[in-house]
């Protein structure tokens, strides 16, 4: 009988498992690979020849930065690059793969049980507070100037924090200087700042992303429809960054999604190129006349 009783709560506990593996592999990514490591363009050195020019217009991968951003990456790069047009001048294209865009809308989801959705929120919040009391020291210690509103019984809220909306109201919001979790979350989120993005943007989200709700989705949909640079893409599995395919047991090592952001991001380069070509052409019929 307790063997039954139990026997439902071992997907959840298996799920967990899961999800702490993966952000345990890619914290080690972003460690090795230098993800967040600033970003610029490579260094050129070459003789000025019609080779070299030639080579600098037909691939602009040379001289611009192709933005990919995953899950709270994504929200990261999109804010970033439509803070200000001067942000985009030497990027390419965008891609955000897995983000929610408003962190005021998916906070009310996040409380859900559907598709283990609060216990996803539990693990997650369970692991910020490990990083960010492992780190308690640089981060809140006597050399470190505080918030005035930041006060130690905030901290102390830490130990009993069950979701990662306590722990941005008692600690994140107030470290950066928000008078509200809602001012902190409208102010951070992409959503304000998507429409400003003119360089070519393709928005990447799961329909069974168990972190990201459906009615989130609208955002990226309406986008789609109002601007010409931004093209949404909803395939129907692919969960939250997973887009594996193969077999169950025996995966293929290189997943849809790294295929499809290295497809796009040659399309646009072909398109660049075009572009290009189509100016040369028209430069030299003007001169002709």
């Amino acid at each position: 009988m307790n063997a039954m009783l139990e026997t439902p709560e071992l997907p959840a506990v298996f799920d967990g498992v899961k999800l702490a593996a993966v952000a345990a592999v890619l914290y080690v990514i972003v460690r090795c690979l230098n993800l967040k490591s600033p970003t610029a363009p490579p260094d050129l050195y070459f003789q000025d020849s019609g080779l070299s020019r030639f080579l600098l217009k037909s691939c602009p991968l040379l001289t611009q930065l192709v933005v990919v951003g995953f899950s709270l990456g994504g929200n990261i790069v999109c804010k970033y690059l439509g803070e200000t047009q001067a942000n985009q001048e030497k990027v390419l294209c965008c891609v955000s793969v897995c983000q929610g865009y408003s962190a005021l809308r998916a906070q009310e989801t996040f409380m859900q049980w559907d598709q283990c959705r609060r216990f996803y929120n539990f693990l997650m919040a369970d692991n910020m507070k490990k990083i960010i009391l492992s780190h308690r020291q640089a981060l809140f210690g006597d050399h470190v100037k505080k918030p005035q509103s930041l006060e130690d019984t905030d901290l102390s809220r830490l130990y009993t924090a069950t979701s990662l909306m306590q722990i941005d109201d008692n600690v994140m919001r107030k470290f950066h200087g928000y008078n509200s979790l809602k001012e902190y979350y409208e102010e951070e989120s992409c959503m304000r700042y998507l429409h400003r993005i003119y360089v070519p943007l393709m928005l990447v989200n799961a329909a069974d992303d168990p972190l990201v709700h459906e009615s989130l989705l609208t955002i990226p949909k309406s986008l789609s429809e109002k601007r010409e640079n931004v093209m949404f893409v909803l395939p129907l599995h692919g969960g939250h960054l997973g887009f594996f395919e193969g077999s169950v047991l025996f995966p293929e090592p290189l997943t849809w999604m790294d295929k499809l952001v290295v497809e796009y991001a040659n399309a646009i380069c072909q398109w660049e190129r075009n572009k290009l070509q189509c100016s040369d052409t028209e430069q030299v019929e003007a001169d002709l006349e």
